[in-house]
């Protein structure tokens, strides 16, 4: 494998890395769905040039029409998935650390107080 390529690979498939990282740290949708939007295009043109060096001609040719294709697609699905978050706006969707900590806490003090539900 040409070293050149084996580069961009790599380089691909560690931004792949870091927007898989960020779809399971971040904690709304949207902010997931940025992660995900923004690096999945970046990740593939790597890959697909990594890819079109190590094949070169028709090959090459082939790869850049799907890159064509993806790059026109990928930022439309992405705002359409935004769309229907948005849309549906549940509020299960997001994870919200404060109101659970207030949550808990609340209830550990009416437990202390021994008022708690049984």
């Amino acid at each position: 494998m040409n070293p050149l390529s084996a580069v961009f690979v790599l380089l691909g498939a560690f931004v792949a890395l870091l927007a898989s990282i960020g779809l399971l740290t971040f904690k709304t949708p949207y902010a997931r769905f940025h992660a995900a939007g923004k690096a999945s295009p970046i990740a593939f043109l790597f890959v697909a040039l990594g890819a079109a060096l190590e094949v070169g001609g028709v090959g090459a040719a082939e790869l850049a029409i799907v890159a064509v294709a993806l790059l026109l697609t990928l930022p439309a699905s992405t705002h359409l998935l935004f769309r229907a978050t948005h849309r549906t706006s549940s509020s299960h969707m997001s994870r919200d650390d404060l109101r659970t900590a207030e949550a808990e806490l609340a209830a550990h003090e009416r437990v202390e107080r021994g008022d708690a539900e049984e």
